[in-house]
Order: C-alpha cells, then sequence, then structure tokens
C-alpha cells in the first residue's frame, strides 16, 4: 500500500518512493502494464513535492521498471513474481534473526554478503 514518506527516516523520500513502488509490484498488487496514479495524486499520497515524485519515476524508468507515455501517465514496465512459496521460508528466517537480536539493517547486510559469497 502507498503511504506518505517517513520525513525523518534517514533515507531520501524518492529512495522511499522507489522502494514502495517495487514493493507493490513484488507483492502483486501492481502489474505489468497497469497505470500509477497521476503524478499530483502520488504527490498527495507520499506527502512531497511533485518534483520528488519525478526523480523517482525518473530513477525507475532508468531502471526500466516504469514507462512514460507523454500525455497519458506513467505505467509499470516490467514485474517479477515472487513465489509464494518462499514467503513462509522466509517469514521463519526472520522471525529466527530477531530472536537473535538482529536487526533489519544488520540483516540487509548479512544477506548482500551471504548473496555475494553463496555460489
Amino acid at each position: 500500500m502507498l503511504q506518505p514518506v517517513e520525513k525523518h527516516s534517514g533515507v531520501p523520500a524518492y529512495v522511499q518512493i522507489i522502494h514502495m513502488i517495487k514493493k507493490e509490484i513484488l507483492m502483486g498488487n501492481m502489474t505489468e502494464s497497469s497505470r500509477l496514479p497521476p503524478v499530483r495524486e502520488l504527490a498527495t499520497i507520499f506527502e512531497v513535492n511533485i518534483n520528488t515524485v519525478l526523480k523517482a519515476l525518473d530513477k525507475m524508468s532508468q531502471e526500466e521498471i516504469v514507462q512514460s507515455e507523454q500525455g497519458v501517465g506513467y505505467f509499470i514496465r516490467k514485474t517479477q513474481d515472487v513465489n509464494r512459496e518462499a514467503m513462509p521460508v522466509l517469514g521463519e528466517a526472520i522471525r529466527r534473526l530477531k530472536q537473535y537480536g538482529i536487526g533489519l539493517e544488520m540483516t540487509k547486510l548479512l544477506l548482500d554478503e551471504l548473496w555475494r559469497t553463496d555460489t
């Protein structure tokens, strides 16, 4: 669900917007060829300046996640399905990490390192 950005999180607003839209795509809430809300509406939803939304959309266009159609709007260009069978496995791993007192940032670092070193 799209929601206002966290203004005091330390993460730039445009990055938060990108992450929220990518999450919606991964969760299947936004599908290929679906139209995003108009830029002004997105600015209202995220509680940011229109230029911040445009910056996020520009970055996503460069990554070929969205595409702009002049006068029409932005559309989801590509999606990546999440294997729903993997969700319980990930959920269990997250519960265990929390039991060990490992926070989200450390989990991301560990996951990134393990992902790169596992062959």
